[in-house]
């Protein structure tokens, strides 16, 4: 392989791979397609990553999708403002305990 070539190849290996592989974390889009399949894991870690970017919109679609990581990053975030109306929905769409804390703030004098 010459040169030129071997830089190719390196580029090309490089390009698969988000430049944070190396340090544990992945790519959305692998974490995507393994959630797609089935992986609970990497949709929690998608919901993650939602989080950290203050991504409310992502974070309800994951908890549509079944997160109930996500189900707590958004109670959690609903608690703290006083949501009720967010901690019904949350509920509703299948996190028990955003219906706990719901019922927690009626409750409380």
């Amino acid at each position: 392989m010459t040169n030129e070539n071997e830089r190719d190849h390196d580029h090309k290996h490089e390009s698969k791979h988000d430049s944070t592989h190396g340090h544990g974390k992945f790519d959305r889009e692998t974490l995507r397609e393994l959630a797609d399949e089935g992986n609970e894991t990497a949709l929690d870690r998608l919901a993650d990553l939602a989080d950290a970017a203050d991504d409310v919109g992502e974070l309800s679609e994951l908890l549509d999708e079944g997160s109930l990581h996500a189900g707590s990053l958004l109670t959690r975030r609903a608690v703290a403002r006083g949501d009720l109306r967010e901690l019904q929905r949350i509920r509703d769409a299948g996190y028990e305990e955003a219906g706990n804390e719901l019922e927690r703030l009626l409750k409380a004098p």
